[in-house]
């Protein structure tokens, strides 16, 4: 099966994971403070949520980054901990586009369901291979 076969894979090289959510992270930073705050009225949430939920992605991004540089014998813990704060995020998101769903676009449910979608996928994993790692250490 194809998605055993890439635990396996980030089982041998976890800190890649870190990478991948970093810039991950970087990336919805730049769009949710930058791109979506140009265009809000386009998505119909308002510029000082958007910073505000942009604020969390940079600091999973300095989060990231540590874990990834750092040589620790934790890393399934992290790896579980980012997990973690992704749900969280994808929480958050979802608690402000609820709140704003009076002015909310149809573009800006999209943009929020995606983001969200991504993120689950990527926490399953990142959990997933996070509590392999802490089983066989």
């Amino acid at each position: 099966m194809l998605f055993q076969h890439i635990i396996k894979k980030a089982e041998n090289n976890p800190k890649k994971l870190f990478l991948i959510d970093g810039l991950g992270a970087l990336l919805s930073a730049f769009l949710v403070g930058f791109v979506l705050v140009q265009f809000k009225d386009y998505f119909g949430m308002p510029a000082n949520t958007l910073y505000l939920l942009a604020a969390f992605p940079i600091v999973f991004v300095f989060f990231d980054m540590y874990c990834y540089l750092k040589k620790h014998k934790k890393t399934g813990i992290f790896l579980k901990m980012i997990a973690l704060l992704n749900l969280q995020y994808c929480m958050v998101s979802m608690g402000f586009a609820f709140y704003h769903k009076d002015t909310l676009t149809t573009l800006g449910w999209t943009y929020i369901f995606v983001e969200i979608l991504i993120l689950l996928l990527l926490s399953a994993f990142e959990f997933t291979v996070g509590k392999r790692l802490t089983r066989t250490s």
